[in-house]
Parts: C-alpha cells; structure tokens; sequence
C-alpha cells in the first residue's frame, strides 16, 4: 500500500508554530532551512517498517535530487517523490482541461496525506483517500498511522472460503 505526504505545512513547519525534529547541523541547516515536523523520522520509519510504500507528493518545484538530499540527512528514504515537475510531466502531460495540482490516484497511492481543503475535496472527485493535517498536533503521527493501517485492512482482499 502507497501513503504520500505533501511536504509545506504537512512535513515541512514553520518552528515558531509547530513542535520540530532537531535542526540540521551547520553547514547543513543553510543548505536544507525547511524544519520537519515533530514526530516525521519515526512516523516514516515506522510506516517501512510495517511494509507501507511511503511517497512524498508536492506540487512544489523543488528537484527530486534536492528532496532526497535533505530527507536522507534525517534517515529517510522516500520509495517515490512527485515533485511538480512531475506531476506536470505525467498527469497533466498534453491535456488541455484544467487538472487539480496533485492526484495521488494517477499514481495508485492509497492514502494522501494534505493540509490544503480543496486537495481533500478533490479527493471525493478524484477517487482518492486523504487526510487533513494542518494544524499543530502532538498526536498527528498517531492519527495518520491509525489511518494508514485502517486503509490497509478496507483493500485487503476478503477471504471468500469463510
């Protein structure tokens, strides 16, 4: 099962509002400002450890090299990143109507996770599960976990010999 993150104000948070993993050491901090949410590493590192694909969704241009980098200095590896770059690239490609910013459902991603309303209200349009944080939260990485793994257990596949 996929779960993707949108990274400003979901991942990355202003910290004079939101709780923060530890800043980056010098040189690093200059080159990566963007501060994680409290609670991101091991939020991360558990969904891979209980075999969820994790994927980071921005609509933001920042390069897919650039988001690897700063995620690796924290201990995490994305198994995908869309960038908007990419999304242009692969969902919007030649179309000529206008499309949402991002849908995780091009990419058979299970469960978005998003601050933004209208990402949540395209979601029903779209045919993909999100779930809003935008807000500060101690028990944000709980709440996405619980819902990731009740995602899981809606598209296991029922066993019919009962």
């Amino acid at each position: 099962m996929r779960i993707s993150f949108d990274l400003d104000e979901v991942l990355f948070v202003d910290p004079d509002h939101y709780e923060t993993e530890k800043a980056l050491r010098f040189p690093l901090n200059r080159l990566f400002p963007e501060r994680l949410r409290k609670g991101t590493v091991s939020l991360i590192h558990t969904l891979q450890q209980e075999g969820f694909e994790v994927w980071a969704y921005t609509s933001s241009f920042r390069t897919d090299t650039y988001i690897r980098a700063l995620f690796r200095n924290y201990g995490i590896r994305f198994d995908q990143i869309v960038n908007g770059f990419r999304h242009k690239k692969e969902v919007i490609g030649e179309r000529t109507q206008p499309l949402p910013n991002k849908i995780p459902s091009f990419y058979h991603i299970s469960l978005h996770i998003d601050d933004e309303e209208s990402i949540i209200q395209n979601g029903y349009v779209y045919g993909y599960r999100t779930l809003r944080v935008y807000e500060p939260d101690a028990q944000w990485a709980d709440k996405v976990l619980a819902e990731a793994r009740r995602i899981r257990r809606l598209e296991e596949p029922k066993d019919s010999s009962r």
